[in-house]
């Protein structure tokens, strides 16, 4: 698990993402026939079929985090931000997070106003993230902007660990376990079908690089590798999230009640026969909450065949989550017996 930690531990907000494409590129460079980054700073690994009447199929692993952008430095020193992606301001508080400023990191706690001075009224509400700072230990708003500026990037600082059960918990789960996913796809393949491993940027802000890597690459069929929420802790009902940790990814049909991706058929069929075929733990979920790469990618030129595999996941879009290693090891031989089948 060394490599997931790396991912997990690396910095890569929306817009930031280069040192996670590095790793990508550092990862793939001898697996692959060529990598090359676009516009958009997507990275697109090629692996390179023997037959050309094979169908090519697109691997995307959207490359964020949701994290925070400096807005403002007052007169003090202290920092106010803009949330990237969807965070609730409740998780907020009193988290440790990194500034990564041009000429380096500087950790910081999110403060606000202390209970001692708070109205009755207000204690028992949420802050609004809007009325907190972060608190770099500037002594004023000069020294601030020898460390900081505005524009910068920041991650919530926390670190990995490994839980008892084979289970892992860390930072970007979501959605470092899609990039660790495509990763070792690429890496074990065995196929005569041309593949592409695309690591996207500024999915968590409208999946704007799955856009520009679709239409770039025109594929005959698609994977959005990420994860799904997983409804195994108190407060979820079955019925809202039926996917669980322990029992294989999840084959997402629909999301965003069909606003976002509805699964082809060809897709579905493809992953249940090889996961039947080859004894490989699947579950089938209907989400009607968020979406992926996989709406937009869908829809790209004439329309592609499309699907999405998740890794259940507890706590997605908060500071730390939680997964399975044999959830993720099954997802991986579960793609790659589909691909090695084209």
């Amino acid at each position: 698990m060394s490599l997931m930690k790396e991912l997990c531990s690396t910095p890569g907000v929306s817009g930031f993402e280069d040192k996670i494409a590095d790793i990508i590129e550092r990862e793939l460079k001898d697996s692959v026939n060529s990598i090359e980054k676009d516009g958009m700073g997507n990275i697109i690994a090629t692996k390179k079929g023997e037959n050309k009447k094979a169908p090519t199929i697109m691997l995307a692993s959207h490359m964020d985090e949701i994290g925070l952008m400096v807005k403002y430095i007052d007169d003090n020193g202290f920092i106010k931000f803009s949330k990237i992606g969807g965070i609730n301001d409740q998780m907020l508080m009193n988290q440790t997070v990194v500034v990564h400023g041009e000429n380096g990191d500087y950790v910081g706690v999110i403060g606000s106003k202390p209970p001692h001075v708070t109205k009755p009224e207000e204690r028992n509400k949420v802050v609004p993230y809007d009325d907190m700072f972060i608190d770099i230990g500037a002594k004023d708003k000069e020294d601030a902007e020898s460390m900081v500026s505005i524009g910068d990037s920041i991650s919530f600082k926390a670190w990995f660990e490994e839980f008892p059960n084979d289970l892992i918990m860390g930072k970007a789960l979501d959605n470092r376990v899609g990039c660790y996913v495509m990763i070792e796809v690429l890496k074990r393949i065995n196929t005569r079908a041309t593949v592409y491993g695309i690591g996207t940027v500024q999915e968590e802000v409208g999946l704007k690089g799955a856009r520009t890597s679709a239409f770039k690459l025109k594929p005959d069929m698609a994977l959005a590798l990420d994860v799904t929420l997983s409804g195994d802790h108190p407060g979820v009902k079955k019925e809202e999230a039926p996917a669980v940790i322990g029992k294989g990814p999840a084959l997402i049909l629909a999301d965003a009640s069909g606003r976002g991706i509805i699964t082809s058929k060809l897709i579905k069929e493809m992953i249940i026969k090889v996961g039947d075929e080859n004894e490989l733990d699947y579950q089938l979920e209907v989400s009607e909450g968020g979406t992926t790469d996989g709406a937009v990618i869908q829809l790209t030129g004439e329309g592609i065949s499309t699907g999405v595999i998740s890794v259940p996941t507890r706590y997605i879009h908060t500071t730390v989550s939680v997964c399975s290693k044999k959830d993720i090891e099954t997802t991986i031989n579960l793609i790659v017996e589909a691909i090695n089948n084209l």
